[in-house]
């Protein structure tokens, strides 16, 4: 069931390569309507009492060098493949009918999803580091060919550059898990790193940790994410954004935290601090930033100093939250790069000194502006959409072991509220110029925006039907006994 996720888009981008050009949206849609069908059978299928690996496959491919084919999804990996299917099907139906060189584009937004499916469902170590790593030149390309006009050569090989770091410092922990404890086998399976030293633990851990945090990425690896969000096209950055730097924060989550708890608590009190320093940073410098889309760049920075926190902490309840905040924030920001996107494409600029008045009813463009409200709402955490459950039980699961990095990341979500509100006052209020006659927005460009915001408002009026999934998952991973007698160390 799972090999579907994968194998669909690859087959999928196979055809749109070689068909006619007219044909490659259509079939890029089919095959991601398709997917998402798919993964609400899982979801359908899913039992959640079931803490352990569920619809797991498993077949040898290279037994010598010990990467087997082993996949399997549980509470944790399960809403994010769900995100995944979601935001790729969106930036496929949100790109221009009429973009240059389709087959190309649409084919490597194929693979990326399947890179992304396999990554959040490997239980191989070689075997996500494979599909880790696969995603790295359809997103180069995509910044480099369909990026902005001014520094997309520079974005996309930054981003090259440190993606590819990003999976060698992954690799070298893995092999050195292979050799510390003297197994062929890349299997995922927390026991066997269990009996390592102690002194070995932090040096793996200390590999993936780096690893991970340029992903996500994580000050002061995070310099490659603001040149490559704001030249990437509105499509790319969100799955940029809200998908695979959320296969950071799950890599951190699954590997780090899950193979190594007891090295885990020895590291916990720095990563905490480091979740505050990211959070307060990211929110400091979004607020000097005059482009709208630079702004929301930085401020997801911000927002992933509340995921290592609450990874940090590793309680029950802000595990849960930190599930939580990786779909939220996904949704959040594809939604706003999405409106962002739409009022570059109408406007023609991003320049908050520029931009005013969008809320005309008559000449600007209410709709969209009114959108963009909200959508800065629920990245501020305003109570009643997404955001605000996730940032919660973070907060709430954190305090008990680090008061201090989880009130500066209080005070973080107050400035959060700051530069939004003066990117809302900006943008959408004051007076419209006399000569500004804004073209209006289709149906096409509304809906991806509309989706987005009614899953923002659902689940944030009703997070069970997200914490339903992950919960039990997210309990079992902190009960368990090496993990219970590591973390209670903190």
């Amino acid at each position: 069931m799972l090999s579907v996720l994968i194998v669909l888009p690859l087959i999928a981008a196979l055809c749109v390569a070689y068909l006619p050009e007219r044909w490659s949206r259509p079939v890029a849609l089919a095959a991601l309507g398709l997917v998402s069908l798919w993964t609400v059978v899982l979801l359908v299928y899913f039992d959640p009492a079931q803490t352990g690996m569920q619809f797991a496959e498993s077949y040898p491919w290279i037994p010598q060098i010990g990467l087997d084919y082993r996949l399997g999804v549980d509470g944790i990996s399960l809403p994010l493949v769900a995100l995944s299917s979601l935001l790729t099907a969106i930036a496929i139906f949100s790109t221009d009918y009429n973009g240059e060189r389709p087959r190309l584009y649409y084919s490597l937004l194929l693979l990326i999803n399947a890179g992304l499916a396999g990554g959040f469902l490997a239980q191989n170590l070689l075997l996500f580091f494979f599909f880790y790593e696969v995603q790295l030149i359809p997103f180069y390309l995509l910044i480099a060919i369909w990026g902005g006009t001014d520094g997309r050569a520079y974005a996309a090989m930054k981003f090259l550059l440190f993606t590819a770091i990003s999976g060698f410092l992954v690799l070298g922990a893995f092999l050195g898990i292979a050799i510390s404890s003297a197994t062929l086998s890349f299997n995922y399976d927390p026991s066997v790193t269990q009996g390592l030293p102690l002194n070995t633990q932090i040096v793996l851990i200390s590999l993936l940790l780096a690893g991970f945090a340029i992903k996500i990425p994580l000050v002061p690896l995070h310099t490659w994410l603001p040149d490559a969000y704001v030249e990437a096209s509105p499509p790319v950055a969100m799955l940029l954004g809200g998908v695979m730097a959320k296969l950071g924060a799950y890599g951190l989550l699954r590997f780090a935290l899950g193979l190594f708890p007891e090295a885990w608590s020895v590291v916990a009190p720095g990563l905490a601090w480091l979740g505050a320093i990211t959070a307060v940073y990211g929110a400091l410098i979004a607020l000097a930033q005059r482009d709208i889309k630079r702004m929301v760049a930085y401020s997801s920075i911000g927002h992933m100093g509340y995921l290592l926190l609450g990874m940090a902490a590793a309680t029950q309840i802000s595990l849960l939250g930190v599930v939580l905040q990786m779909v939220s924030h996904g949704l959040i920001l594809a939604l706003l790069f999405h409106i962002i996107g739409v009022i570059e494409t109408k406007v023609g600029t991003r320049d908050l000194d520029l931009l005013n008045g969008l809320m005309n009813p008559v000449r600007g463009l209410p709709l969209m502006s009114g959108l963009l409200v909200l959508g800065g709402m629920a990245s501020a955490g305003i109570p009643g959409m997404v955001g605000f459950i996730s940032e919660y039980l973070i907060l709430q699961g954190s305090y008990s072991q680090f008061p201090v990095p989880t009130l500066l990341c209080i005070v973080c979500s107050g400035l959060t509220a700051v530069y939004f509100v003066v990117l809302l006052n900006q943008t959408c209020f004051g007076r419209l110029s006399q000569q500004a006659y804004y073209p209006k927005v289709q149906n096409a460009e509304r809906a991806p925006a509309l989706i987005l915001l009614g899953l923002v408002l659902v689940l944030g009026i009703q997070p069970h039907w997200l914490t339903y999934w992950t919960e039990p998952t997210t309990t079992a991973l902190t009960a368990t006994p090496w993990a219970k007698s590591a973390l209670s160390l903190k």
